[in-house]
């Protein structure tokens, strides 16, 4: 009983330490998802085999999309012209990075691996877009038309309304409260049960491990590197829900770059994204994908273990000093306001765990044909 309240006393600590950052990361996305139209972006990612690339790897950056919620979005972009080095760059630099979890790492880790994360997914991304667009033979996929319905209340569906008409029907306010809606609700419904799983994982490495275990182990050098290469590739995790993870496993004695690592391969890939992207962008840029994140993200663990012994700066000493300035009152405010929105979403998940197979394929089909028949009645509002 004392291990197991142990555990949850660390993952509470976790959870009070990344409220406050995780809200605002939230609340960034979920505006972006309204400002941020994929149809009109679309078009600068099909010209060029290099400007094209940057432009996809740093737009990815920010937005917040898990290994395999990044899939649609990049099916989106590849209907919409843009080459296979720029859907390569934007599948790698989104899953690895994006405002929430770039927040939660200066929060709980340190404002170096805060800079760290983006760039180096950013990097990542452009090396390999650049590699398959050189290495490309014009080889071409078939794919599904993309949703471009509108993001703030799906009043049309993004084709047949020209967009100085659609323009107008939504005002700098709606946008605002749409965006916080979509960050308060659907986007941490899908982030809340991987995130409390994360906590609850570090809370275990944390009360669990002893002190110098990983540190034997992983404390740095090209093995340690490869290590957390080979345990974060096959792991479905998002970049969220792996911070609180990478913090614990630095306390316990890993190196920052081996931590970088599993920041980096653990979001960007899994066994179900790798199968679904031989069908998106082929077996050759598949393992384009593959080889750049892994060569990447061992160089740059490297590189990164090297500046802080350069630095002087010891990462177990500095991990989650970040949010000492936080004022407690805002830290509890933030956690009960986060387990507040968790408990739908949770307890949805949970009792999906006890339907039969039939009932959840049943239920689905229902929302489909719910989505389908909304799709249908959508017009284009005529602008006043």
């Amino acid at each position: 009983m004392d291990f197991i309240l142990s555990v949850f006393h660390e993952a509470w600590n976790l959870l009070l330490e990344s409220s406050v950052y995780i809200i605002f990361g939230l609340m960034v996305s979920g505006l972006l998802r309204v400002f941020l139209n994929p149809n009109s972006v679309g078009h600068h990612f099909g010209q060029g085999r290099f400007l094209s690339v940057f432009k996809a790897a740093l737009l990815g950056i920010p937005i917040p999309l898990c290994s395999c919620g990044v899939l649609p979005a990049a099916v989106s972009l590849r209907k919409q012209g843009a080459n296979n080095g720029a859907t390569t760059a934007f599948m790698i630099s989104t899953p690895e990075s994006g405002i929430d979890s770039i927040a939660i790492t200066y929060a709980l880790i340190d404002p170096i691996m805060t800079v760290a994360r983006p760039v180096v997914a950013f990097f990542t991304a452009a090396v390999a877009g650049v590699a398959e667009n050189l290495l490309s033979f014009g080889s071409k996929n078939s794919f599904p038309s993309p949703d471009l319905t509108c993001p703030v209340d799906g009043c049309c569906d993004g084709i047949d309304c020209p967009p100085q008409d659609h323009s107008r029907h939504h005002t700098f306010a709606i946008k605002f409260r749409a965006g916080l809606n979509y960050a308060l609700s659907e986007l941490w419904g899908d982030l809340a049960g991987w995130f409390l799983l994360g906590l609850i994982l570090a809370g275990l490495i944390t009360a669990f491990i002893p002190e110098d275990m990983l540190g034997r182990t992983l404390g740095g050098g090209i093995q340690s590197m490869l290590i957390m290469l080979a345990f974060g590739i096959p792991l479905y995790i998002c970049a969220t829900a792996s911070t609180p993870i990478a913090a614990a496993l630095i306390l316990k004695g890993v190196s920052p770059g081996a931590a970088l690592v599993f920041l980096l391969a653990g979001p960007a890939t899994n066994l179900t994204s790798l199968t679904v992207l031989v069908g998106i962008i082929g077996k050759r840029a598949t393992t384009i994908y593959l080889v750049s994140i892994a060569f990447m993200t061992v160089i740059f663990g490297l590189a990164l273990d090297r500046i802080y012994a350069y630095l002087g700066i010891s990462a177990q000493a500095v991990v989650g000093r970040a949010v000492e300035i936080m004022p407690v009152w805002a830290e509890w405010a933030g956690a009960i306001f986060l387990v507040f929105l968790s408990v739908k979403p949770i307890s949805r998940s949970v009792m999906r765990l006890f339907k039969t197979e039939k009932e959840v394929h049943r239920e689905i089909d229902n929302e489909s044909d719910l989505h389908e028949e909304n799709a249908d009645t959508r017009t284009c509002f005529e602008p006043d």
